[in-house]
């Protein structure tokens, strides 16, 4: 099978990363890198065996694919040029700045029946993985997403850095529009928010509460997924999932009784229910490997990837929103 020619543009923390997996796949070979940092684009080069390349272009003309990973304020114009040279793309969320970017980044990868994946690696995380064979149909969400303080990033609100991982996790968990948008959010290092909570409301009666900081004093990555019958618990740190299911008491399996995951009864009319508690096995593997290897496999297959342009649009187009109702929210706190 012959190898994809790929590329990486950016090699700061998380392009190394990029260059690395790109180097050790079966499935690719890295053609070279470009960075705006000569000394550590040529560093990183030499530490994968690969090539430096200080012209973008010049790398353009060398490979079929190729993975962006710059500040999100110059992904439209090296998206675009990128693009037009048509080249399959692989670019870091946010996809964009503004949604017109978005719109037009995505138009012109289908005129051009190009690939377009944004990272938003958390669809990848096995803990997220392993729930979506369960089909869940959430009524209400809760989301916390806490990092310590770090400078990378603090380029965009904590809504762009942080909270747009569980605004498309959210969105490619619940089908149906959005209706009300509510948020608060607060700088207190940064310029821009560094903590933020935003209520959503869609038309078929879910309601998500998501809460995302980067000034807190430990990691924490939770979701909770509250549906009928059931309560799905997971986190993304561990990536361990936790579900308590409510079934009638005489069509609990004899496997569940066995292994004790029997918690306790409720009393439901005459009839009475059980809830059983499950852990499913989670198939643990890097992330960013397993982003990287179905990219390639969208790459090869020219079959749609798993989060699309549209996908990266949509979640800016929320965190967007979520972004002015905060500011507006802190506007009128400060009025009042």
């Amino acid at each position: 099978m012959e190898k994809i020619r790929v590329g990486v543009v950016g090699v700061g923390h998380l392009g190394d990363h990029h260059a690395r997996i790109f180097s050790q796949v079966s499935d690719a070979e890295l053609v070279g890198i470009n960075d705006v940092n000569q000394e550590k684009g040529k560093r990183v080069a030499q530490t994968y065996n690969t090539r430096y390349f200080e012209n973008l272009n010049e790398l353009l003309k060398e490979i079929d694919a190729i993975s962006l990973v710059v500040p999100t304020t110059v992904h439209y114009p090296l998206a675009l040029l990128i693009l037009e040279r048509k080249k399959d793309l692989l670019i870091e969320k946010p996809i964009t700045q503004t949604v017109k970017q978005a719109e037009e980044l995505i138009k012109l990868a289908e005129k051009r029946n190009l690939i377009l994946q944004v990272g938003h690696i958390e669809r990848f995380n096995p803990a997220f993985q392993a729930i979506e064979e369960h089909q869940p149909h959430p009524k209400f969400i809760e989301s916390h997403r806490m990092a310590q303080f770090n400078p990378r990033g603090t380029d965009v609100a904590v809504i762009l850095d942080l909270m747009i991982h569980d605004i498309d996790l959210i969105l490619s968990l619940v089908k149906s529009n959005i209706t009300k948008i509510e948020a608060a959010g607060v700088p207190i290092v940064a310029e821009s928010e560094d903590i933020c909570n935003a209520r959503l409301t869609f038309a078929n009666g879910c309601v998500a509460n998501i809460t995302a900081s980067r000034i807190s004093a430990r990691a924490l990555r939770k979701m909770r997924l509250f549906q009928k019958d059931s309560y799905i618990s997971l986190d993304f740190l561990q990536k361990s999932v936790e579900i308590y299911k409510l079934v009638e008491a005489e069509f609990v399996p004899q496997g569940e009784k066995e292994k004790k995951t029997v918690v306790g009864n409720i009393p439901v009319e005459k009839v009475g229910k059980t809830i059983v508690y499950q852990r499913p096995e989670i198939c643990h593997q890097d992330m960013l490997t397993s982003e990287i290897k179905s990219f390639l496999n969208a790459v090869r297959t020219k079959t749609p990837p798993k989060v699309s342009g549209e996908d990266g649009k949509k979640a800016l187009e929320v965190a967007l929103k979520i972004k002015e109702k905060a500011e507006e929210h802190k506007k009128w706190s400060e009025e009042s």
